[in-house]
């Protein structure tokens, strides 16, 4: 073999290693949830927003909640015998309304225990998910969000507070449009958020909890920590499998020349006396 034919095996293994590592990446995942549905005896189902690269380019790419997510989820729940309990991972910064009241309403509408893990966050979309759950597990350091509704770039009930402020004859005929928009949003994420928790608390605190959640009164990125949700009387456990932690490993962020965070990863570090 010439020094040349070596030139072009080395751009061909160049070319094809990206594609190799994802194949590998994505039979570690898969072999990931299988040991975990074996642990557990549950349907495993991921909900994995990471930022990623693309193969050939290498721009990284922002995932959410969209209607191919809620498609390949229903497909999954539909495939799944009603007596299995279901293990959902979600992770994700959050999405589309219509995806996520889809996942949710076929979550709380099973006959089997759901159970939702949260191992870092679940904002707006995904919260909204957890909430159909029979049980959410989260990290102790983990967060839900809000889910009042954005329209366009802004949050809905900052459109009607503009109402509130100005006279009518000030505003144009664009913003009295998205407030209507707005009032309707809503109304219907909370009547929604309402039906997915009198399944499981009572109706006068279910729509209660859906109020605060859903018209603004935090702000959309907001964190909801564990010890607030359990002030809310919403029950949340932290006893998160070790299969959840070792999963999320592999969903790798892409590689920075200069890394944020620097650390050793070795066993816990104990104090010495």
């Amino acid at each position: 073999m010439n020094f040349g034919n070596l030139i072009w095996l080395f751009f061909i293994l160049l070319m094809i290693q990206p594609i190799m590592s994802r194949r590998l990446l994505e039979f570690a995942r898969a072999q990931a949830l299988r040991n975990l549905e074996r642990s557990r005896g549950t349907r495993a189902i991921a909900l994995v927003h990471r930022q990623e690269t693309m193969n050939l380019l290498g721009f990284p790419i922002l995932r959410f909640i969209n209607v191919e997510d809620s498609e390949e989820i229903l497909r999954a729940i539909k495939m799944t015998d009603p007596e299995t309990p279901i293990d959902l991972i979600i992770h994700s910064p959050g999405g589309l309304v219509l995806a996520s009241m889809q996942i949710a309403h076929a979550l709380a509408n099973r006959k089997a225990p759901v159970t939702v893990f949260v191992p870092h966050f679940a904002m707006s979309g995904g919260t909204l998910i957890a909430l159909s759950a029979s049980q959410i597990v989260m990290d102790e350091n983990a967060v839900l969000g809000p889910v009042d509704p954005q329209i366009g770039e802004f949050p809905a009930a900052s459109i009607l507070r503009v109402l509130e402020r100005k006279s009518h004859d000030e505003i144009d005929d664009k913003t009295m449009i998205m407030a209507d928009v707005a009032e309707k949003a809503i109304r219907q994420l909370s009547d929604g958020v309402t039906d997915l928790l009198s399944k499981r608390m009572e109706a006068g605190k279910a729509r209660s909890l859906a109020n605060l959640l859903a018209t603004g009164h935090f702000t959309h990125d907001y964190p909801l920590t564990v010890e607030e949700l359990r002030k809310f009387e919403i029950p949340i456990s932290t006893d998160v499998p070790e299969e959840i932690y070792l999963f999320m490993r592999l969903f790798p962020q892409p590689k920075q020349i200069t890394p944020s965070v620097s650390y050793l990863p070795t066993l816990p570090r104990h104090s010495r006396s």
